[in-house]
């Protein structure tokens, strides 16, 4: 059981900061389809794969005081900001995970917003569908992004880039 707190601390620890709940899931689901062995099940849901689990798990670590959960008010929302806490780090300490090596995917996630990993979460997600088939399904389950022709290539590229180096 702890054993998948720790693979998201871990998580953590590399990403330093992360920014957006959504983000998050998109990234944690993001790292799975990669094959990092992140255990949390995913369903599709109104911005794409969600996990109740990585939510609630991520709840348990705030609560345990290993994760520190910022709140910024942004007006007409709420940012959340995550980050391992001195306490989180020796709990890390206690366990050791096999893990493949993947700052170099966390780090190019950073960089992107939370509205492309949606996309490229969600292409990811119907990865059993053919590439045009996938391209369809995304102007049928997110219209009201808006995603342009540009975009899905961008993000086609993107999962090519992020699948190579990813050491095991």
């Amino acid at each position: 059981m702890l054993n998948n707190h720790a693979k998201l601390m871990q998580f953590f620890l590399n990403a330093k900061q992360v920014t957006g709940r959504k983000k998050l899931q998109k990234m944690i689901y993001i790292l799975q389809s990669l094959g990092v062995p992140f255990e949390e099940k995913y369903q599709f849901h109104f911005y794409g794969p969600y996990s109740e689990e990585l939510s609630l798990r991520v709840e348990e670590l705030c609560n345990l005081g290993f994760l520190d959960e910022e709140k910024e008010n942004k007006s007409s929302y709420f940012q959340y900001h995550y980050k391992v806490t001195g306490d989180g780090e020796e709990f890390l300490h206690q366990f050791a995970l096999d893990m493949p090596d993947y700052g170099k995917q966390i780090e190019m996630m950073q960089n992107k917003s939370a509205r492309f990993l949606e996309l490229v979460s969600t292409m990811l997600y119907f990865h059993e569908l053919s590439k045009e088939e996938v391209e369809q399904k995304i102007h049928v389950v997110k219209p009201k992004q808006k995603y342009t022709e540009d975009e899905i290539k961008e993000a086609w590229e993107f999962i090519d880039s992020l699948s190579v180096g990813l050491a095991n």
